[in-house]
């Protein structure tokens, strides 16, 4: 072979088709073919290539048309799957149509619930008062209550434990009225808001108010204790407000009152009977709007039915009353005289100063 043909050969390849076959072989002694500068090596390979592959070799063309088929066909599946484009077998309306939505228990799957029972008790309490923070302290029947509240309570359905954990906060949280001031249909209504509370519930009251002054020429005929009212189950209540709105016994009321004594008769009678139902009540806490004088007869008569059945007396924020009033005269007489004055048959009107 000549010497200018035989450079010629060097670093490239014979192919030879023999019966459809094709055999491709290398001169011995070929120096490394260099990479071409118009191929680029893979991304994927760490290092350069040395030596060349058939696909960065083949310039002229010279690797068999089937076999350069076959290789473009691959590379052209295997990008396909790579891509979000639609392949080429989707026409018409397939390759043109949006993704499909997921449905809701598809979102449900996709998605893990938070586990909130395994949160610390303690900040599951925190996220339970969070909820409930926009309710008011104290808790009467009201039309507004289905906006407000019923709607919270949905809350408790979600299992046993967060029922007994929220119902506990939500009910010993708050102070629920006996006995209904709201004008319209539920102050006249026969069955109080207690009455329309489970067992359970009321049993996790820690806080009770009676609100006296509505209605004081004509009480509503649902204002009476009895077994379903179920202060019986409210063990767990140590505090009662009794909140007096006005005073009839006062002269601005002459000449519009039913009867002398008749309004405050009927509070000390329901004082009376609230007290008897719930021995365990510690304290009762006295509370008025600011027209009403606690050296009324008012006040007085109920003043003294608490400390007949032993109870402590504690003032509320509205009135600001305090054990000495402004001219320091003692109200709230010491254990020793309630107890001199019952032994020798003096009214307790005797024991407090009027």
């Amino acid at each position: 072979m000549p010497r200018r043909a035989a450079q010629q050969l060097v670093g490239r390849r014979v192919t030879i088709s023999k019966s459809s076959r094709t055999v491709t072989t290398m001169v011995d002694n070929a120096p490394p073919t260099p990479i071409p500068s118009n191929i680029n090596t893979p991304l994927g390979s760490e290092y350069p290539s040395t030596y060349t592959s058939e696909a960065e070799g083949d310039v002229d063309g010279e690797i068999d048309g089937d076999i350069d088929g076959q290789v473009d066909e691959d590379v052209a599946k295997a990008m396909g799957a790579l891509t979000l484009a639609p392949s080429a077998e989707a026409t018409g309306s397939e390759a043109s149509a949006p993704p499909k939505p997921l449905t809701r228990l598809e979102r449900r799957r996709q998605y893990k619930p938070f586990p909130f029972l395994e949160l610390p008790a303690e900040l599951r309490v925190k996220i339970y008062e969070y909820f409930f923070d926009d309710t008011h302290y104290v808790l009467d029947l009201d039309p507004d209550n289905y906006r407000r509240i019923h709607k919270k309570l949905g809350f408790f359905r979600t299992c046993r434990t967060i029922s007994l954990e929220a119902g506990y906060l939500f009910y010993s949280t708050h102070t629920f009225r006996i006995f209904p001031t709201h004008p319209g249909k539920h102050f006249k209504t026969k069955k109080p808001l207690l009455a329309r509370m489970s067992s359970r519930q009321r049993s996790w009251i820690t806080s009770l108010e009676m609100r006296l002054g509505p209605g004081w020429n004509k009480p509503p005929r649902g204002w009476v204790v009895n077994p379903a009212l179920g202060l019986h189950e409210c063990t767990s209540v140590r505090q009662l407000t009794v909140f007096v709105e006005c005073d009839p016994s006062d002269g601005i009321f002459n000449g519009f009152r039913r009867a002398d004594d008749f309004y405050e008769g009927f509070s000390r009678g329901l004082l009376t009977d609230v007290l008897t139902e719930m021995p365990f009540v510690n304290n009762v806490t006295f509370d008025a709007w600011s027209s009403v004088r606690r050296k009324g007869a008012m006040m007085r008569g109920l003043i003294n039915t608490a400390l007949s059945h032993g109870k402590h007396i504690r003032w509320g924020p509205e009135r600001g009353w305090t054990d000495v009033d402004d001219e320091g005269e003692i109200v709230v007489p010491t254990s020793d005289m309630v107890a001199t004055a019952l032994l020798n048959g003096v009214g307790m009107d005797v024991v407090i100063v009027a």
